[in-house]
């Protein structure tokens, strides 16, 4: 019961996170809807993207239905515990966000029309939780991989940040974060949605449409 009884919206000290183990979770060897692998290598050409937007069975959905995508795959970023369980980051003490990993062809689609799906798609004011799903693991949070993706990503969170403001929404709590390991998560959750239609999906966007290649004012 310990693993369970620690307010779930701190984020835990890397001191007291869960020790993890050296094993990796066994990888499904296809995407469910788009017949693609979801482990690299992807192909030469592919762009990859990890953002957190609350429960990740509905935010990844959002991004397989984007043409251009290659694939996707669920997991867990942005924390301290090596290959984790989804019980273990449930319990607030291995500091992940659940992730989507979207691998899209660059020649299609681009790193800022996925940031354009990834703001629209949930309310980035929230905090630790997103609508009624509340802790550290659904917390808004874009984790980028070189200098092209870090400008990208700050630059898209000014120009959101003007346009909610200027509906009267609240300070974006959106973390932009150097990625670290991307650890996939249990095969059942890989496609959850395509698999059970009716399962629970608890994303809400602002309504509030995202600039795309619109620098934020000065």
């Amino acid at each position: 019961m310990f693993l369970f009884q620690r307010n779930k919206s701190e984020l835990v000290a890397r001191e007291d996170a869960l020790p993890g183990r050296d094993a990796a979770m066994p990888v499904p060897e296809r995407h469910d809807v788009l017949g693609t692998p979801i482990a690299p290598p992807f192909p030469e050409g592919s762009e990859s993207l990890v953002v957190g937007l609350g429960c990740f069975w509905g935010a990844e959905r959002i991004f397989w239905q984007l043409p251009g995508v290659y694939t996707t795959a669920v997991g867990y970023a942005g924390g301290f515990t090596a290959n984790p369980t989804y019980e273990e980051v449930c319990s607030g003490r291995t500091g992940h966000a659940e992730a989507v990993l979207v691998a899209f062809d660059s020649a299609a689609t681009s790193y800022e029309q996925m940031l354009k799906l990834f703001w629209e798609g949930h309310d980035p004011t929230q905090g630790m939780r997103q609508g009624n799903d509340v802790g550290t693991q659904y917390r808004s949070a874009i984790f980028w991989r070189d200098e092209s993706q870090r400008a990208a990503a700050d630059e898209s969170r000014a120009a959101y940040r003007a346009v909610l403001s200027a509906a009267g929404h609240g300070e974006i709590s959106t973390e932009v974060a150097q990625a670290g390991p991307f650890y996939y998560a249990e095969a059942y959750h890989q496609q959850y949605l395509a698999k059970n239609p009716g399962g629970y999906c608890g994303l809400g966007g602002t309504g509030v449409s995202c600039p795309v290649g619109i620098a934020p004012a000065s």
